[in-house]
């Protein structure tokens, strides 16, 4: 029997028991992250509301400390130089459940920022390798409808998560450290499974440990830096205005994620089937569009006081149009040198985080004056988007990399 110490190619790894090859691997771990993540992102609003008094400021804030570990992200090109992808990916994993455990550890504004900047750390710099390797273990013709899988495999991680926390919050009378233990607990065992139980798996192509920024990537950089603005919105105030302007519960806000991860888990696997038929300029101009509409209405919610019935079913859909997001990874995958995917993933992690650095704390401040304002800051960002994702050609390859490709190929001759 093989051990982690083992090097497999990906070829060799075929000859594994299923449970044990690289994409089951890959499959486990997207059931483990969102265990603790998606309880951390369920709990947090009314946790850091009932036990410390946030605010819209203080919520900025928390967030945005919560983002520098992802425009630090470029430091998992120096740690792939002390070791593996795949074992820096566990152990990253592995801190993401443990600061998870001990969030409600230390109810000070002091402690959250340290805790949270902890398993900010676990998370980013396991998505950005979690990323790298999908990319390489995957093959090009069948990445569209794996990470559709992918998707739906942590959506229905998510869905148990949420699921047992509206069944037991109430009727079991839990408390956030309780659940917080549970959750990142059950996140490090994974990893820890992960770390002993598999292989060291050998990409085909060997990763360029160096810092890559291509100018014929400019175009998959600046969808990372949008789609990066553009989320940090979604994630910091559309959840934080469920609680704060409709006074929603644990195991309501819990309930409307639940809605969430049972549309992605139907969905995703058809928006991979998606992706692979129409392309990837198609269903990013899809989302994009979606998304506009979607934050105009979001603003609408505090212009012209829509209820919240309105705003539960458009966090739904929001949620729906970024899974569409994984397009931008196959389209990165199909003009890549595949020994640049590793560096590059996380250069474009860091690109990914650079608004997200100070705009959580900047639109704080807006927030508590206009937060339909910044609803519609987010449908001007999706906009831009919009116009980034027509200048994907219907065929991206290394050479193709956008529109105007030939007409730069063209002057050079």
């Amino acid at each position: 029997m093989t051990t982690r110490h083992h090097i497999l190619t990906l070829a060799e790894a075929k000859g594994l028991p299923l449970w044990r090859r690289p994409i089951t691997l890959l499959l486990l771990m997207a059931v483990a992250m969102p265990i603790a993540f998606s309880t951390w992102s369920a709990l947090l609003n009314n946790w850091v509301i009932e036990m410390v008094d946030f605010t819209g400021v203080e919520i900025g804030w928390l967030h945005t400390v919560r983002e520098i570990p992802g425009f630090l992200a470029i430091g998992v090109i120096a740690l792939m130089m002390l070791m593996r992808e795949q074992v820096l990916g566990v152990v990253a994993l592995g801190l993401l459940g443990v600061a998870t455990a001990l969030t409600a550890q230390f109810p000070s504004l002091g402690g959250i920022l340290t805790l949270t900047m902890l398993s900010s750390i676990g998370f980013h710099y396991y998505e950005t390798v979690n990323q790298s390797l999908q990319l390489q273990w995957i093959e090009k013709s069948k990445a569209p409808q794996v990470l559709g899988w992918i998707t739906a495999v942590g959506s229905g991680a998510s869905l148990l998560a949420y699921g047992l926390l509206v069944l037991t919050w109430k009727t079991m009378g839990l408390s956030y450290n309780t659940v917080y233990m549970i959750a990142g607990g059950i996140t490090a065992l994974i990893a820890a499974f992960c770390f002993f139980a598999y292989p060291q798996f050998e990409s085909p192509e060997p990763q360029l440990k160096q810092f890559v920024l291509r100018r014929r990537y400019w175009l998959y950089y600046a969808l990372q830096a949008m789609s990066g603005a553009r989320r940090q919105i979604f994630t910091v105030f559309a959840a934080f205005m469920m609680v704060e302007r409709f006074g929603f519960e644990v195991h309501e806000v819990t309930g409307l994620f639940i809605a969430n991860f049972i549309a992605n888990m139907i969905f995703a696997p058809l928006m991979g089937k998606a992706v692979a038929r129409w392309g990837e300029r198609r269903a990013l101009a899809f989302e994009y569009v979606g998304l506009v509409v979607v934050f105009l209405a979001y603003g609408g919610i505090y212009y012209f006081g829509w209820g919240v019935v309105l705003a539960a079913a458009l966090y739904v859909i929001d949620h729906l149009f970024f899974a569409l997001a994984f397009a931008l990874k196959t389209y990165f995958q199909k003009i890549a040198d595949p020994q640049d995917i590793a560096p590059t993933a996380a250069v474009a992690f860091t690109i990914n985080h650079i608004a997200a650095v100070f705009l959580p704390a900047a639109l704080g401040y807006l927030w508590v004056v206009s937060p339909g304002a910044v609803f519609g800051l987010a449908a001007g960002m999706a906009g831009v988007s919009l116009s980034l994702a027509l200048m994907i050609p219907r065929h991206p390859e290394k050479g193709n990399e956008t529109v105007f490709s030939r007409f730069v190929a063209q002057a050079a001759v």
